[in-house]
């Protein structure tokens, strides 16, 4: 029970400094791990993370979707099926994804930018966040599946 149970990891780029700020998909991955172990709960130590998501340039259209599925499934407290959720995905997203139901399929840390990573790997799996804004547009996330 010596000192390396509580040294400091050297990490690169640590806490909350400036990031790369690309749009999406870059190659710095590496970037992203120092922040793994956030949670007690899971949350901030998986690698990779499962998700489908609705994107929209406007706000009032997203809220428009989350009203929809707040009101399918949500209200209820009940979380929405991936199936449903891909069907407004459908309807709503102006992502390409929105054609295959808005399915993002397995990601690692590092690969999405800012605000949009940071609610896909803490939202919890089956849940469905609420909508928020990133450089893109507006979302909402479904979270399927964590693995390391």
């Amino acid at each position: 029970m010596g000192k390396d149970s509580k040294s400091k990891e050297p990490s690169g780029s640590k806490g909350k400094g400036k990031q790369p700020s690309g749009g999406g998909a870059d190659d710095g991955g590496a970037k992203g791990k120092g922040k793994v172990g956030k949670s007690s709960d899971g949350l901030g130590t998986c690698t990779y993370v499962k998700a489908r998501h609705i994107l929209c340039e406007k706000q009032g259209k997203i809220n428009e979707a989350y009203k929809k599925l707040q009101d399918g499934w949500l209200s209820n407290g009940d979380k929405v099926p991936p199936a449903e959720f891909a069907k407004i995905a459908a309807e709503y997203s102006e992502c390409p994804s929105g054609k295959k139901g808005g399915d993002l399929g397995w990601f690692p840390r590092g690969k999405m930018a800012g605000p949009f990573q940071d609610v896909a790997f803490s939202t919890l799996i089956g849940a469905t966040s609420a909508p928020f804004k990133s450089t893109h547009g507006y979302h909402v996330i479904l979270c399927e599946g964590r693995k390391n």
